[in-house]
């Protein structure tokens, strides 16, 4: 059974306590139960991982693109949060080790304030899914399941 990495960045942990009203009810752990459930009704694994420090992303992404090339992966799931408007090196991550990816946002960033209106990481993802809330990670995995057949 091949894999999807579902990632996700800075302060998304807060995930139910951060500003709900933007982001919802919902804890990181009902996101990661939501992932894993889209997956098993897609046939694949879903494994969901989320870090406050950009250079472990990186070393994610650099281990998804080896999974990728050894056929063992279709290809990763992002949330970047804040990494999404100032992360040239997730950019540059996600190019150089070759790995598909769906970037994602919870809020429809370009709604907000203007500095989150540029990503760093649309031009390197295969897709984007914004502000459908945590409903977008199900869409997310069934799209990286859709364009990888």
């Amino acid at each position: 059974m091949k894999k999807i990495l579902v990632l996700n960045g800075p302060n998304l942990n807060l995930l139910g306590t951060r500003e709900p009203a933007q982001y919802g009810h919902e804890t990181l752990a009902d996101v990661e139960r939501m992932c894993a459930e889209a997956g098993a009704a897609l046939g694949v694994e879903v494994e969901c991982r989320q870090s406050n420090h950009e250079g472990v992303l990186l070393d994610w992404i650099h281990e998804a693109g080896r999974e990728v090339a050894a056929g063992r992966m279709l290809g990763v799931v992002m949330n970047p949060g804040a990494y999404t408007h100032t992360s040239i090196a997730l950019h540059d991550a996600i190019k150089g080790a070759s790995v598909p990816l769906i970037e994602l946002h919870i809020s429809n960033v370009h709604a907000r304030e203007s500095f989150r209106h540029h990503s760093y990481i649309s031009p390197a993802a295969r897709g984007i899914i914004v502000g459908l809330g945590v409903k977008g990670y199900p869409l997310a995995i069934e799209a990286l399941v859709r364009v990888s057949s």
